[in-house]
């Protein structure tokens, strides 16, 4: 995402009007993947008695996150420090005034459109462990794992940490966003345990034109995602949002014929999956390749993330009840080891400057998915294994059996 440009904010050129417009815009567009699009579309894939309990964790994160973002998230993440973490100089936005810029951008700018970033990451989470997980837990493993793995991790990659330094491709967020959430979603999921019945006697989604409406919300909302991280109004935030569409045009597709060869006829759920997966899968890409490397994302990622659902539920025996892992993740990392490949000039992508080459860029992707997953995975290990210990993680088999929606919000998203 920001490359050279945000480490260099010092430096950068004057305030630029069109730019601060498009990233306005675009933090909206990221806020609005949260709030409503991801609510409904995890929403629609659980029971009907708990779709009111996985809105409410969207909500409750977006609200904490955006607190500790302010707090000590940002400034952990992009106020110098060393390779490994920021420092606190800007901790509740300290030393950043109206008038200080990130690039052509206001940092309070730059500063909301990283929030929205820091609010999606950890609610999609979510999606490993509803109609199981106690809200208060949620609630605490959600900001632990904000400060203790998102902020330092997006030091590494965008803030000028290590890998940034050693020139990691990772456009948007690919490795900060989904390599972050999908492994540590698959620890969290083995660590909690499966629901009643897993995997075989589980009830269909309760209401997939719900995760419909929230997968185009998602795909909206995707544009400022990975065009906003251009940082500018220009033909770097142009090519990223056509290769973005592409990408999830062609996984839709491929998902669809997918089902239609294995089960005999395709699915709403799966095909809004598969749109979801080419849009992880293209993300860390976005701002480095042309149109041919979005259509190989979006087959790739279509195939690779079809076949890992399968592959962790059954064969992992793990319930990562909305696939988090199996389509954000392993699309995110996917993504971000083609990069190096697709990023080619012959296939209309950016190059590798004056000294690299497929190889060592593909060195380097390696290095950042191993550091960042290892991380990530070990982090979530500790604060899962001591919130267990210490306040328990699991709903009782009398507040599963009511449902999460009644027994911890007093609500129920139906009334007959």
């Amino acid at each position: 995402m920001l490359s050279s440009r945000a480490a260099s904010a010092a430096e950068g050129p004057a305030f630029n009007g069109a730019d601060t417009a498009w990233i306005l815009a675009a933090s909206a567009l990221v806020l609005f993947m949260t709030l409503p699009g991801l609510a409904m579309f995890y929403g629609g894939l659980v029971r009907s008695k708990n779709v009111l309990s996985v809105m409410m964790h969207c909500v409750v994160i977006a609200c904490l996150s955006s607190v500790l973002w302010l707090v000590v998230g940002y400034s952990l993440a992009f106020s110098g420090g060393n390779a490994l973490s920021g420092g606190l100089t800007k901790i509740f936005l300290h030393s950043v005034g109206r008038d200080s810029l990130v690039g052509t951008l206001p940092e309070s700018v730059f500063f909301m459109f990283q929030m929205a970033f820091a609010v999606i990451t950890p609610a999609l989470m979510i999606g490993a462990y509803p109609e199981r997980m106690r809200f208060g837990p949620v609630v605490i493993f959600s900001g632990l794992w904000l400060l203790v793995v998102y902020s330092p991790i997006t030091h590494w990659v965008w803030g000028g940490g290590w890998l940034m330094d050693r020139g990691i491709m990772a456009f948007a967020g690919g490795l900060v966003v989904h390599a972050t959430a999908g492994t540590s979603a698959l620890v969290a999921a083995a660590m909690l345990g499966p629901r009643d019945g897993f995997p075989k006697d589980l009830r269909p989604p309760h209401n997939p034109g719900m995760t419909m409406i929230g997968a185009g919300m998602l795909w909206v909302g995707w544009y400022g995602f990975n065009g906003g991280s251009a940082l500018a109004a220009n033909g770097e935030a142009g090519m990223a949002i056509l290769v973005t569409h592409m990408s999830a045009s062609v996984a839709g597709l491929c998902w669809m014929l997918l089902e239609w060869v294995r089960f005999g006829r395709p699915s709403m759920i799966g095909s809004v999956t598969g749109v979801v997966a080419g849009l992880a899968t293209v993300t860390p890409a976005s701002g480095y390749i042309g149109p041919e490397g979005a259509i190989v994302l979006g087959v790739s990622g279509s195939l690779v993330c079809f076949f890992a659902v399968d592959f962790v539920k059954h064969r992992l025996m793990i319930d990562d009840s909305l696939d988090v892992f199996a389509v954000h993740g392993l699309g995110g990392i996917l993504g971000t080891l083609l990069v190096a490949v697709l990023a080619h000039p012959s296939l209309h992508g950016v190059g590798y400057g004056a000294t690299g080459s497929v190889s060592s860029q593909f060195m380097t992707q390696v290095l950042g998915v191993i550091a960042v997953m290892a991380w990530s995975a070990i982090a979530t290990a500790i604060i899962i294994g001591a919130l267990r210990m210490t306040m328990g993680l699991r709903a009782t088999p009398d507040e599963i059996d009511e449902g999460l929606d009644l027994t911890y919000h007093g609500e129920r998203g139906y009334t007959l």
